[in-house]
């Protein structure tokens, strides 16, 4: 239907009004009606007009744009759907990788959406920086990251970003996570799955404790025990968590709204000043005591906090306040425990629907354990630990990670806000003020990028002959790419591997018949409903009892 076809139907509604008067008599009673039927008509006309615009723009866009509350109604249809990120995904490859989405006037939720890669080398690395951050990114998570790297730009991030780089890559460094790691998985981890004999857990649940006492160790130097017998509820972590999720809502309200919330200490606000209370006494806690050991001559630890808290500016005094160590630390937790434990959690649902996949990973695993005992000159140690030149030599299992991670990013999608007028590489315009997401969950389900076999879960597609291969960040965007790439991404892998294989040498996984298994939306793609398993013992041999 044509807008000629709108004005047609205007001119019979008005033509009809106008006979209806005209029978009535222009001095009768019923005349006083005509101004009712001409708002009648005139609602009429409106609806055939709306209706119209909503099927061209159907057409033209890929999905309704309604006037006043623009694409909402499609994003509501979406969240009710179920899954956002497919319906994103869905939207991206009906316009060609990129489109652009169109929130209510006079609200801040206007973006340009993509999944091409080329549109990401051009804002990752080509334009680096005329994509910051941005202070909407910036203003909706300060309140629970404050100036840390995650949403830090420019001279901020820098300062944060040389520091953590010349610590991740030290020796020590190097050191504490590979001890902290081996003593986590060995004495908690595997003694908690132990406890369990055949019943129920949430493995989700047990890998986020497992990532979060790991992190916080390296991070703070301290071990809130999340991770024990008995899982026992840690104020900390729960108030991270809330904090989170509360950040997280923020993005999918308009911004006026949630700072009035905010201002009255209602709804999601009010749960995120409370859980913010619980995460800011547990991080000055820890700081307060660590600068005291550090004032004592005591601060020998390798951790970020006990690094920064070295730290001195040109005239001798702390370089960073109390506010900023407290705001470097909580980032690099949030970072840390989502990237390793939600793509576990992934990985290990997907096994169970790949049997053949579990299986060539256990072989490489054996493998490796026979390789150590043939070569072994005394006895093999009773608790097999595997060595970090073990761990590196676990390609299979680095392929599987990896394909876990292009079909289920940790961070599904992520913002950039343009500094300058811009045209991405696909001729996209974005002006300057534009917020930019780019969707890598969509990027692993695009066959443009991926091929026909895009859904299949194919750890094969990383391999040449026997060795991985990795892919270009622009492509496979699970640790970001350019100069923001992910600083722990080696450290990732190795935490996920380690206790992937120790896991796998000794159990067999398999997730309840059932359970239900869909993405929650937040910052990172946990699980909505956690991961039920249970855990059958493997011989010695790696097969299942």
């Amino acid at each position: 239907m044509s807008a000629a076809a709108a004005m047609d139907a205007t001119a019979v509604s008005h033509n009809a009004t106008a006979t209806a008067a005209a029978a009535l008599g222009a001095g009768g009673g019923l005349a006083s009606l005509l101004p009712e039927v001409q708002t009648l008509e005139l609602l009429v006309a409106v609806s055939i007009f709306v209706a119209i615009h909503s099927l061209r723009q159907r057409r033209s866009q890929g999905l309704p744009t309604w006037p006043l509350v623009g694409m909402l109604p499609s994003l509501i249809l979406g969240l009710r759907g179920g899954d956002m990120y497919e319906w994103i995904t869905g939207v991206l490859k009906s316009r060609g990788g990129t489109f652009t989405f169109r929130g209510p006037w006079l609200t801040n939720l206007h973006c340009v959406v993509t999944a091409d890669p080329r549109n990401l080398e051009h804002l990752l690395k080509a334009r680096f920086g005329s994509f910051p951050k941005g202070p909407y990114f910036r203003d909706t998570v300060r309140d629970l990251l404050g100036d840390g790297i995650f949403g830090a730009d420019d001279e901020v991030w820098r300062a944060q970003r040389k520091a953590a780089s010349l610590e991740f890559h030290s020796a020590e460094f190097r050191a504490l996570t590979a001890s902290s790691l081996v003593e986590l998985v060995h004495r908690r981890l595997l003694p908690v799955l132990a406890e369990a004999d055949g019943g129920v857990i949430d493995l989700q649940d047990v890998l986020l404790r497992l990532t979060f006492d790991n992190v916080c160790m390296i991070a703070f130097g301290a071990d809130p025990g999340c991770l024990s017998q008995g899982l026992p509820e840690i104020p900390f972590a729960r108030a991270f968590e809330d904090a989170t999720e509360a950040t997280t809502v923020r993005f999918l309200t308009p911004t006026a709204v949630w700072r009035a919330m905010r201002a009255l200490g209602v709804g999601h606000e009010r749960v995120l000043q409370r859980s913010l209370a619980g995460v800011d006494e547990f991080a000055y806690d820890v700081i307060r005591r660590r600068k005291e050991e550090v004032a004592a001559g005591r601060g020998g630890r390798s951790d970020l906090l006990t690094v920064f808290t070295k730290m001195r500016a040109e005239d001798g005094r702390p370089a960073y306040s109390d506010k900023f160590l407290r705001d470097i630390c909580v980032n690099f937790i949030l970072a840390g425990r989502d990237t390793s434990s939600v793509a576990l959690a992934w990985f290990f649902w997907l096994l169970d629907r790949n049997p053949r996949v579990e299986e060539r990973i256990v072989e490489e695993i054996e493998g490796i354990v026979a390789a150590r005992k043939a070569a072994a000159t005394g006895e093999v140690e009773e608790e097999l630990v595997f060595q970090p030149e073990e761990v590196k030599r676990m390609e299979y299992l680095h392929a599987a990670l990896s394909e876990a991670l292009r079909l289920y990013p940790s961070v599904p999608v992520d913002h950039k806000e343009v500094v300058e007028d811009e045209v991405f590489p696909d001729g996209t315009v974005l002006k300057k003020g534009t917020k930019v997401i780019y969707a890598m969950y969509a990027m692993g389900r695009m066959e443009s990028i991926w091929g026909e076999d895009c859904r299949e879960y194919k750890p094969e597609r990383w391999l040449r002959d026997g060795r991985f291969m990795s892919e270009s960040a622009y492509k496979f965007t699970a640790f970001n790419g350019g100069p923001r790439l992910c600083l722990g991404k080696d450290f990732a892998y190795y935490q996920m591997k380690f206790a992937a294989a120790s896991i796998l040498l000794r159990y067999r996984v398999h997730v309840v018949p059932g359970h239900p298994v869909a993405p929650k939306i937040a910052l990172t793609m946990y699980m909505k409903h956690g991961l039920k398993v249970t855990l059958s013992k493997r011989d010695n041999k790696g097969r299942r009892l």
